[in-house]
């Protein structure tokens, strides 16, 4: 079945406070150098109550340095935080009323001041890859058709391979959200998603990319198809690394 329209407004809601609880993190972390992805998930779990959040059973990803070359990293041992380190924080959630659908986001942040070259064009390939996948499904909603699921993976799947990144792509390029967990059990978008995707029924696109030992990057964001065919994104859309830094 398809989200309710109540549905729809509570994942928008979710959605919503996950960005408010990114724009948080930034401060944290501004504030708080020394500390450590320990601390900062225990941090997104006190907003999440703060902003009436219910996660699932998972850890949020809060990953620094070469820990994001790991696609679910869950930090057992506190690292801290060092300049120099790119950041990747991947957070999901829904509101705590029952039957209420998950957003779910990873927004990347460097703490130092200057960005690397090599962490700027990785996102930029990667956001690109996103875009190629947006992109994609607007121009066949135009037309009223729905593509499936390995159609849209292959739009952002080829982008990589064109700039020979193909097989730093470690996972699908997005999953339907669901009531229970941020993974729903509708057709992914992945080689194999052999069905269109369903109306009303919320998504991520997430294409990253992981150089092992070294750092990776990914950013997500989510969609719905409504009954008009119009995409509809529920999330910010990130455009460039955020970089931390607090001047002495």
């Amino acid at each position: 079945m398809s989200w309710t329209k109540k549905q729809i407004k509570q994942h928008k809601q979710a959605a919503e406070a996950l960005r408010k609880i990114i724009k948080k993190i930034v401060e944290f972390i501004k504030y708080n150098p020394e500390t450590t992805d320990v601390a900062i998930r225990q941090f997104i779990k006190k907003r999440y109550k703060r902003y009436h959040l219910k996660s699932d059973k998972q850890k949020s990803i809060v990953a620094f340095g070469k820990s994001t070359a790991h696609v679910h990293y869950y930090a057992e041992k506190p690292r801290r935080l060092k300049k120099g380190d790119i950041i990747m924080i991947d957070i999901w959630a829904r509101l705590e009323e029952i039957g209420a659908p998950f957003a779910d986001i990873t927004w990347m942040m460097y703490y130092g001041r200057k960005l690397p070259k090599q962490h700027v064009d990785a996102f930029r390939i990667v956001a690109q890859a996103r875009e190629m996948a947006i992109k994609y499904l607007q121009s066949n909603l135009k037309n009223k058709t729905i593509p499936l699921g390995k159609e849209i993976d292959d739009a952002a799947r080829n982008y990589l391979n064109d700039h020979g990144l193909a097989e730093k792509f470690l996972h699908s390029t997005g999953h339907s959200l669901g009531l229970v967990s941020p993974h729903g059990r509708r057709t992914r978008i992945s080689r194999k998603g052999r069905q269109s995707l369903p109306l009303n029924i919320g998504y991520t696109i997430e294409p990253g990319i992981y150089f092992k030992n070294k750092f990776g990057v990914r950013s997500e964001i989510d969609f719905y198809i409504d009954e008009n065919y119009k995409l509809i994104i529920t999330t910010i859309c990130q455009k460039q690394i955020i970089k931390i830094w607090k001047k002495s």
